[in-house]
């Protein structure tokens, strides 16, 4: 089990270096931080890893979720208004 403090450090970066993706326009540069990371720490970048690929495969979930909602509504003439 992963330490708590451990785990708060990783979630906080993952949402940091997610912010800082999108806002610089690289989609990987969380693997250059992990690699910075796992030079001092390989508990810290395999919990950073994981936060990171939960937020994005949650993002890559609901984007699916919205296009097959769109694509139904779109279909059933709903539009979801």
């Amino acid at each position: 089990m992963t330490d708590p403090a451990v785990q708060q450090m990783a979630n906080k970066l993952a949402d940091d270096c997610i912010a800082a993706q999108a806002e610089i326009g690289d989609d990987r540069m969380f693997m250059e931080l992990a690699q910075v990371l796992g030079a001092a720490s390989q508990t810290l970048e395999e919990a950073f890893l994981t936060a990171v690929r939960t937020r994005m495969a949650e993002v890559a979930g609901r984007n699916f979720l919205m296009k097959k909602l769109d694509a139904y509504r779109a279909a059933q003439g709903t539009g979801g208004e």
